[in-house]
Protein backbone atom coordinates (compact mmCIF):
# COMPACT_ATOMS: atom_id res chain seq x y z
CA UNK A 1 0.00 0.00 0.00
CA UNK A 2 2.81 2.22 0.85
CA UNK A 3 5.61 1.38 -1.52
CA UNK A 4 5.07 2.37 -5.09
CA UNK A 5 8.15 -0.47 -6.45
CA UNK A 6 6.28 -3.35 -4.95
CA UNK A 7 3.13 -2.18 -6.60
CA UNK A 8 4.62 -2.50 -9.66
CA UNK A 9 5.66 -5.91 -8.71
CA UNK A 10 2.51 -6.77 -7.55
CA UNK A 11 0.40 -5.28 -10.32
CA UNK A 12 2.76 -6.11 -13.15
CA UNK A 13 2.05 -9.78 -12.65
CA UNK A 14 -1.94 -9.64 -12.97
CA UNK A 15 -3.19 -12.19 -15.48
CA UNK A 16 0.05 -12.66 -16.34
CA UNK A 17 -0.34 -16.55 -17.99
CA UNK A 18 -3.51 -15.37 -19.88
CA UNK A 19 -1.25 -12.50 -20.94
CA UNK A 20 1.18 -14.95 -22.05
CA UNK A 21 -0.94 -16.97 -23.76
CA UNK A 22 -2.59 -14.01 -25.66
CA UNK A 23 0.71 -13.01 -27.34
CA UNK A 24 3.24 -15.80 -27.81
CA UNK A 25 2.94 -18.39 -30.50
CA UNK A 26 2.11 -22.38 -29.51
CA UNK A 27 4.96 -22.89 -32.51
CA UNK A 28 7.20 -19.92 -31.94
CA UNK A 29 10.84 -20.93 -31.57
CA UNK A 30 12.02 -19.04 -28.20
CA UNK A 31 15.38 -18.53 -26.43
CA UNK A 32 14.47 -17.29 -22.94
CA UNK A 33 16.31 -14.98 -20.92
CA UNK A 34 15.50 -14.40 -17.58
CA UNK A 35 17.25 -10.84 -15.43
CA UNK A 36 16.62 -9.61 -12.09
CA UNK A 37 16.93 -6.46 -12.99
CA UNK A 38 18.97 -3.74 -14.95
CA UNK A 39 22.51 -4.82 -14.13
CA UNK A 40 21.70 -8.44 -14.98
CA UNK A 41 19.43 -7.34 -18.24
CA UNK A 42 23.08 -5.46 -19.20
CA UNK A 43 25.10 -8.05 -18.84
CA UNK A 44 22.68 -10.74 -20.55
CA UNK A 45 22.36 -7.57 -23.51
CA UNK A 46 25.64 -8.44 -25.54
CA UNK A 47 24.65 -12.56 -25.19
CA UNK A 48 20.17 -11.46 -26.39
CA UNK A 49 21.85 -9.51 -29.27
CA UNK A 50 24.32 -11.81 -30.54
CA UNK A 51 22.15 -14.74 -30.74
CA UNK A 52 19.10 -12.73 -32.25
CA UNK A 53 21.86 -11.65 -35.12
CA UNK A 54 22.72 -15.66 -35.08
CA UNK A 55 19.31 -17.26 -35.11
CA UNK A 56 16.80 -15.09 -36.92
CA UNK A 57 14.09 -17.85 -36.82
CA UNK A 58 14.43 -17.60 -33.25
CA UNK A 59 12.20 -14.86 -30.77
CA UNK A 60 13.35 -13.80 -27.37
CA UNK A 61 11.16 -13.86 -24.35
CA UNK A 62 12.94 -11.58 -22.00
CA UNK A 63 11.52 -12.00 -18.56
CA UNK A 64 12.16 -9.90 -15.63
CA UNK A 65 11.91 -10.25 -11.49
CA UNK A 66 12.46 -6.72 -10.33
CA UNK A 67 10.14 -3.42 -11.35
CA UNK A 68 13.93 -1.77 -11.69
CA UNK A 69 14.75 -4.06 -14.78
CA UNK A 70 11.19 -4.62 -16.19
CA UNK A 71 10.13 -0.74 -15.94
CA UNK A 72 13.08 0.51 -17.48
CA UNK A 73 13.49 -2.18 -20.25
CA UNK A 74 9.68 -2.63 -21.56
CA UNK A 75 9.77 -1.65 -24.75
CA UNK A 76 13.44 -3.09 -25.45
CA UNK A 77 13.63 -3.19 -28.83
CA UNK A 78 16.06 -6.32 -29.01
CA UNK A 79 13.28 -8.72 -27.28
CA UNK A 80 9.47 -10.12 -29.33
CA UNK A 81 7.99 -10.13 -25.30
CA UNK A 82 9.21 -8.50 -22.07
CA UNK A 83 7.22 -9.33 -19.20
CA UNK A 84 7.41 -10.10 -15.20
CA UNK A 85 8.88 -13.88 -14.03
CA UNK A 86 5.19 -15.19 -12.53
CA UNK A 87 6.40 -16.28 -8.84
CA UNK A 88 8.05 -19.08 -8.51
CA UNK A 89 6.17 -22.32 -7.69
CA UNK A 90 5.24 -26.02 -9.01
CA UNK A 91 2.14 -24.63 -10.86
CA UNK A 92 3.50 -22.01 -12.09
CA UNK A 93 6.56 -23.02 -13.34
CA UNK A 94 4.65 -25.84 -15.29
CA UNK A 95 2.07 -23.34 -16.58
CA UNK A 96 5.07 -20.76 -17.49
CA UNK A 97 6.66 -23.19 -19.78
CA UNK A 98 3.67 -24.95 -21.19
CA UNK A 99 2.92 -21.95 -22.74
CA UNK A 100 6.63 -20.64 -23.44
CA UNK A 101 8.06 -23.97 -24.60
CA UNK A 102 12.08 -22.83 -24.87
CA UNK A 103 14.27 -24.06 -26.80
CA UNK A 104 16.85 -22.65 -24.66
CA UNK A 105 16.76 -20.86 -21.28
CA UNK A 106 19.79 -18.36 -20.04
CA UNK A 107 19.51 -17.25 -16.31
CA UNK A 108 21.65 -14.00 -16.06
CA UNK A 109 24.29 -14.19 -13.02
CA UNK A 110 22.63 -13.99 -9.72
CA UNK A 111 19.13 -15.72 -10.35
CA UNK A 112 18.00 -18.97 -8.96
CA UNK A 113 14.40 -20.16 -8.27
CA UNK A 114 13.82 -23.91 -7.66
CA UNK A 115 10.95 -24.90 -9.03
CA UNK A 116 12.04 -22.93 -12.66
CA UNK A 117 15.02 -24.39 -12.71
CA UNK A 118 13.68 -28.29 -11.43
CA UNK A 119 11.18 -27.85 -14.75
CA UNK A 120 13.82 -26.76 -17.14
CA UNK A 121 15.65 -29.72 -16.14
CA UNK A 122 13.10 -32.30 -16.05
CA UNK A 123 11.85 -31.49 -18.91
CA UNK A 124 15.74 -31.31 -20.68
CA UNK A 125 15.72 -28.32 -22.30
CA UNK A 126 19.37 -26.75 -22.30
CA UNK A 127 19.91 -24.14 -19.62
CA UNK A 128 22.69 -22.10 -18.84
CA UNK A 129 24.15 -19.59 -16.26
CA UNK A 130 25.88 -16.61 -17.70
CA UNK A 131 28.06 -14.03 -15.75
CA UNK A 132 27.80 -15.65 -12.79
CA UNK A 133 30.00 -14.68 -9.95
CA UNK A 134 30.67 -16.76 -6.40
CA UNK A 135 32.03 -15.39 -3.28
CA UNK A 136 32.56 -17.46 -0.51
CA UNK A 137 30.52 -15.79 1.68
CA UNK A 138 27.11 -17.04 -0.87
CA UNK A 139 24.82 -19.85 0.68
CA UNK A 140 26.43 -22.15 -1.96
CA UNK A 141 29.64 -22.72 0.36
CA UNK A 142 27.95 -22.69 3.47
CA UNK A 143 27.46 -25.44 5.50
CA UNK A 144 23.17 -25.66 5.36
CA UNK A 145 22.73 -24.53 1.31
CA UNK A 146 22.51 -27.93 0.01
CA UNK A 147 19.33 -26.52 -1.67
CA UNK A 148 21.28 -24.02 -3.66
CA UNK A 149 23.98 -26.28 -4.35
CA UNK A 150 21.23 -29.05 -5.71
CA UNK A 151 20.03 -25.39 -8.19
CA UNK A 152 23.36 -25.14 -9.45
CA UNK A 153 23.22 -28.47 -10.54
CA UNK A 154 20.71 -27.94 -12.47
CA UNK A 155 22.35 -26.19 -15.12
CA UNK A 156 23.66 -27.46 -18.00
CA UNK A 157 26.52 -25.14 -18.21
CA UNK A 158 27.76 -22.40 -15.59
CA UNK A 159 29.56 -19.36 -17.52
CA UNK A 160 31.47 -17.54 -14.40
CA UNK A 161 33.20 -14.35 -14.68
CA UNK A 162 36.77 -15.15 -13.08
CA UNK A 163 39.25 -17.77 -12.26
CA UNK A 164 38.32 -17.45 -8.61
CA UNK A 165 34.53 -18.61 -8.99
CA UNK A 166 35.90 -21.13 -10.97
CA UNK A 167 37.71 -22.79 -8.58
CA UNK A 168 35.09 -22.44 -5.63
CA UNK A 169 32.70 -24.24 -8.13
CA UNK A 170 35.14 -26.79 -8.77
CA UNK A 171 35.97 -26.89 -4.89
CA UNK A 172 31.76 -27.93 -4.49
CA UNK A 173 33.23 -31.23 -6.30
CA UNK A 174 29.64 -31.41 -7.76
CA UNK A 175 30.95 -32.36 -11.14
CA UNK A 176 29.49 -29.20 -12.45
CA UNK A 177 30.31 -28.30 -16.08
CA UNK A 178 31.82 -24.99 -15.26
CA UNK A 179 34.28 -22.49 -17.77
CA UNK A 180 35.65 -18.69 -17.35
CA UNK A 181 34.24 -16.87 -20.32
CA UNK A 182 34.54 -13.25 -18.55
CA UNK A 183 32.14 -10.55 -18.13
CA UNK A 184 29.82 -9.52 -21.13
CA UNK A 185 29.80 -5.63 -20.03
CA UNK A 186 33.01 -5.59 -21.83
CA UNK A 187 31.61 -6.32 -24.85
CA UNK A 188 28.79 -4.03 -24.15
CA UNK A 189 30.60 -1.07 -23.53
CA UNK A 190 32.81 -1.72 -26.51
CA UNK A 191 29.95 -2.05 -28.69
CA UNK A 192 28.72 1.40 -26.71
CA UNK A 193 31.63 2.91 -27.52
CA UNK A 194 32.30 2.04 -31.22
CA UNK A 195 28.56 3.18 -31.80
CA UNK A 196 28.50 6.27 -29.92
CA UNK A 197 26.91 9.43 -31.31
CA UNK A 198 28.49 12.85 -32.09
CA UNK A 199 26.59 15.54 -29.96
CA UNK A 200 27.68 18.86 -31.83
CA UNK A 201 26.48 21.05 -28.38
CA UNK A 202 28.93 19.25 -25.91
CA UNK A 203 31.58 19.51 -28.35
CA UNK A 204 31.01 23.52 -28.91
CA UNK A 205 30.48 23.68 -25.31
CA UNK A 206 34.29 21.98 -24.36
CA UNK A 207 36.01 23.18 -27.47
CA UNK A 208 40.00 22.76 -27.32
CA UNK A 209 39.61 23.45 -23.75
CA UNK A 210 40.62 20.54 -20.64
CA UNK A 211 37.10 18.64 -19.18
CA UNK A 212 36.44 16.67 -16.46
CA UNK A 213 33.40 14.62 -17.02
CA UNK A 214 31.61 13.32 -13.73
CA UNK A 215 28.68 10.62 -14.55
CA UNK A 216 26.50 9.07 -12.64
CA UNK A 217 27.28 11.34 -9.54
CA UNK A 218 25.24 12.12 -5.73
CA UNK A 219 25.43 15.04 -3.89
CA UNK A 220 28.35 13.90 -2.02
CA UNK A 221 30.36 13.88 -5.80
CA UNK A 222 29.09 16.64 -6.84
CA UNK A 223 30.34 17.90 -3.05
CA UNK A 224 33.52 16.76 -3.83
CA UNK A 225 33.86 18.34 -7.34
CA UNK A 226 32.55 21.34 -6.28
CA UNK A 227 35.57 22.07 -3.49
CA UNK A 228 37.92 20.69 -6.10
CA UNK A 229 37.31 22.68 -8.88
CA UNK A 230 37.41 26.02 -6.33
CA UNK A 231 40.89 25.11 -5.09
CA UNK A 232 41.80 24.66 -8.95
CA UNK A 233 40.50 27.52 -10.22
CA UNK A 234 41.30 27.55 -13.45
CA UNK A 235 38.77 28.87 -16.34
CA UNK A 236 40.16 26.97 -18.90
CA UNK A 237 38.87 23.39 -17.03
CA UNK A 238 35.22 22.60 -18.47
CA UNK A 239 33.15 20.26 -16.18
CA UNK A 240 30.34 18.74 -17.22
CA UNK A 241 28.33 16.63 -14.56
CA UNK A 242 25.19 13.62 -15.80
CA UNK A 243 23.85 13.28 -12.54
CA UNK A 244 22.35 9.88 -11.14
CA UNK A 245 19.20 11.03 -10.57
CA UNK A 246 17.69 14.19 -12.19
CA UNK A 247 14.48 14.90 -10.17
CA UNK A 248 13.69 18.86 -9.71
CA UNK A 249 15.46 18.77 -5.93
CA UNK A 250 18.68 17.15 -6.89
CA UNK A 251 18.70 19.26 -9.84
CA UNK A 252 18.38 22.23 -7.63
CA UNK A 253 20.59 21.21 -5.28
CA UNK A 254 23.30 21.21 -8.14
CA UNK A 255 22.33 24.58 -9.13
CA UNK A 256 22.95 25.98 -5.42
CA UNK A 257 26.94 24.83 -5.26
CA UNK A 258 27.64 24.94 -9.10
CA UNK A 259 25.32 28.51 -9.63
CA UNK A 260 26.60 29.53 -12.99
CA UNK A 261 25.70 26.26 -14.35
CA UNK A 262 23.81 25.82 -17.99
CA UNK A 263 22.10 22.61 -18.75
CA UNK A 264 21.54 20.32 -21.31
CA UNK A 265 18.30 18.79 -21.38
CA UNK A 266 17.68 17.00 -25.38
CA UNK A 267 19.49 16.16 -27.92
CA UNK A 268 16.33 17.12 -30.27
CA UNK A 269 15.79 20.49 -28.68
CA UNK A 270 17.63 24.09 -29.16
CA UNK A 271 20.61 24.28 -26.92
CA UNK A 272 22.56 27.79 -26.37
CA UNK A 273 25.70 26.02 -24.89
CA UNK A 274 28.06 28.76 -25.67
CA UNK A 275 31.90 28.43 -24.38
CA UNK A 276 31.57 31.29 -21.28
CA UNK A 277 30.11 28.51 -19.30
CA UNK A 278 32.49 26.09 -17.20
CA UNK A 279 29.96 23.94 -15.84
CA UNK A 280 27.36 22.24 -17.91
CA UNK A 281 24.76 19.66 -16.10
CA UNK A 282 23.11 16.65 -18.15
CA UNK A 283 19.41 16.19 -17.29
CA UNK A 284 18.97 13.42 -19.32
CA UNK A 285 19.23 9.68 -19.22
CA UNK A 286 20.96 7.76 -22.05
CA UNK A 287 23.79 10.30 -23.01
CA UNK A 288 26.15 9.47 -20.67
CA UNK A 289 27.92 6.41 -22.26
CA UNK A 290 28.57 8.95 -25.55
CA UNK A 291 29.88 12.07 -23.46
CA UNK A 292 32.55 10.07 -21.41
CA UNK A 293 34.28 10.21 -24.73
CA UNK A 294 35.09 14.10 -24.93
CA UNK A 295 36.40 13.52 -21.46
CA UNK A 296 39.91 14.60 -20.36
CA UNK A 297 39.52 13.09 -17.07
CA UNK A 298 36.47 10.91 -16.57
CA UNK A 299 35.16 10.92 -12.84
CA UNK A 300 32.84 8.03 -11.92
CA UNK A 301 29.90 8.80 -9.36
CA UNK A 302 28.69 6.48 -6.18
CA UNK A 303 31.92 5.51 -4.62
CA UNK A 304 31.48 8.25 -1.57
CA UNK A 305 28.63 6.27 -0.55
CA UNK A 306 28.69 2.83 1.10
CA UNK A 307 26.67 1.32 -1.80
CA UNK A 308 29.80 1.92 -4.07
CA UNK A 309 31.01 3.44 -7.37
CA UNK A 310 28.74 3.14 -11.00
CA UNK A 311 29.48 1.45 -13.95
CA UNK A 312 33.54 2.63 -14.05
CA UNK A 313 33.29 0.59 -17.77
CA UNK A 314 31.27 2.93 -19.88
CA UNK A 315 34.03 5.54 -18.99
CA UNK A 316 37.40 3.43 -19.09
CA UNK A 317 36.48 1.97 -22.37
CA UNK A 318 37.26 5.84 -24.07
CA UNK A 319 40.79 5.11 -22.75
CA UNK A 320 40.56 8.03 -20.11
CA UNK A 321 41.71 8.14 -16.77
CA UNK A 322 38.96 7.19 -14.03
CA UNK A 323 38.76 8.79 -10.90
CA UNK A 324 35.93 7.58 -8.46
CA UNK A 325 35.79 7.57 -4.56
CA UNK A 326 36.97 4.74 -1.73
CA UNK A 327 34.08 2.43 -1.45
CA UNK A 328 34.49 0.39 -5.15
CA UNK A 329 36.07 -2.71 -3.34
CA UNK A 330 32.95 -5.10 -4.19
CA UNK A 331 33.11 -4.11 -8.03
CA UNK A 332 35.43 -6.51 -9.39
CA UNK A 333 35.80 -4.39 -12.51
CA UNK A 334 36.47 -1.22 -10.75
CA UNK A 335 39.51 -2.89 -8.60
CA UNK A 336 40.80 -4.71 -11.48
CA UNK A 337 40.87 -1.37 -13.05
CA UNK A 338 42.76 0.23 -10.33
CA UNK A 339 45.41 -2.76 -10.42
CA UNK A 340 45.75 -1.80 -14.34
CA UNK A 341 46.76 1.73 -13.90
CA UNK A 342 43.65 2.87 -15.29
CA UNK A 343 41.51 3.74 -12.20
CA UNK A 344 42.45 6.24 -9.85
CA UNK A 345 40.44 6.08 -6.85
CA UNK A 346 40.77 8.62 -3.53
CA UNK A 347 39.58 9.19 0.11
CA UNK A 348 37.18 11.57 1.50
CA UNK A 349 39.61 11.68 4.82
CA UNK A 350 40.32 15.27 3.59
CA UNK A 351 37.53 16.23 3.89
CA UNK A 352 38.23 19.55 1.60
CA UNK A 353 38.67 17.63 -1.38
CA UNK A 354 42.19 17.99 -1.38
CA UNK A 355 43.26 14.41 -2.58
CA UNK A 356 40.49 15.19 -5.24
CA UNK A 357 42.51 18.34 -6.17
CA UNK A 358 45.35 16.67 -6.76
CA UNK A 359 44.49 13.88 -8.90
CA UNK A 360 43.07 16.51 -11.40
CA UNK A 361 45.93 18.91 -11.25
CA UNK A 362 48.24 16.24 -11.62
CA UNK A 363 47.04 14.32 -14.15
CA UNK A 364 46.08 18.03 -16.50
CA UNK A 365 49.93 19.17 -15.56
CA UNK A 366 51.95 15.45 -15.96
CA UNK A 367 51.36 14.91 -19.70
CA UNK A 368 53.64 11.43 -18.97
CA UNK A 369 51.21 10.49 -16.41
CA UNK A 370 48.36 11.21 -17.98
CA UNK A 371 49.24 9.13 -20.95
CA UNK A 372 49.88 6.35 -18.70
CA UNK A 373 46.61 6.30 -17.11
CA UNK A 374 44.28 6.40 -20.60
CA UNK A 375 46.78 3.61 -22.31
CA UNK A 376 46.21 1.39 -19.25
CA UNK A 377 42.58 1.99 -19.48
CA UNK A 378 42.36 1.30 -23.23
CA UNK A 379 44.18 -1.93 -22.47
CA UNK A 380 42.03 -2.75 -19.68
CA UNK A 381 38.84 -2.89 -21.66
CA UNK A 382 39.90 -4.11 -24.86
CA UNK A 383 42.17 -7.21 -22.79
CA UNK A 384 38.57 -8.00 -20.78
CA UNK A 385 36.54 -8.51 -24.08
CA UNK A 386 34.78 -12.00 -25.71
CA UNK A 387 32.92 -13.25 -23.40
CA UNK A 388 29.83 -12.50 -25.25
CA UNK A 389 31.62 -14.90 -28.32
CA UNK A 390 32.72 -17.80 -25.73
CA UNK A 391 29.07 -18.04 -24.98
CA UNK A 392 27.96 -18.46 -27.96
CA UNK A 393 30.35 -20.51 -29.64
CA UNK A 394 29.26 -23.01 -26.77
CA UNK A 395 25.84 -22.93 -27.90
CA UNK A 396 27.13 -23.30 -32.02
CA UNK A 397 29.19 -25.87 -30.91
CA UNK A 398 26.67 -27.92 -28.56
CA UNK A 399 23.77 -27.38 -31.44
CA UNK A 400 21.85 -26.26 -28.23
CA UNK A 401 19.53 -24.19 -31.15
CA UNK A 402 19.80 -26.42 -34.28
CA UNK A 403 18.45 -29.80 -32.75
Amino acid sequence: MFNSKAKKWVYGRKEIFSRLEKVIPADAKIIWVHCASLGEFEQGRPVIENLRSQYKEHKILLTFFSPSGYEVQKNYAGAEWVFYLPMDGTKNASRFLDIVQPKLVLFVKYEYWFYYLKTINQRKIPLLLISALFTKDMIFFKWYGNLYRKMLSMFDHIFVQTPASKRMIDELDLNLHCSVAGDTRYDRVIEIAASSINIAEIEKFVGDKKCVIAGSTWPEDELALQKAFLAINNPSIKLIIAPHEIDEKHLSSIKVIFPDCTFFSDLHETNELTADKNVLIINNIGMLSSIYKYATITYVGGGLKSSGVHNVLEAAVYGKPVLFGPYYHKYAEAVELVKAGGGLPFTDEKRNGEMLTELISALFINQEEYNYRCENSRKFVQSNKGATEKITHYIQENRLLTN
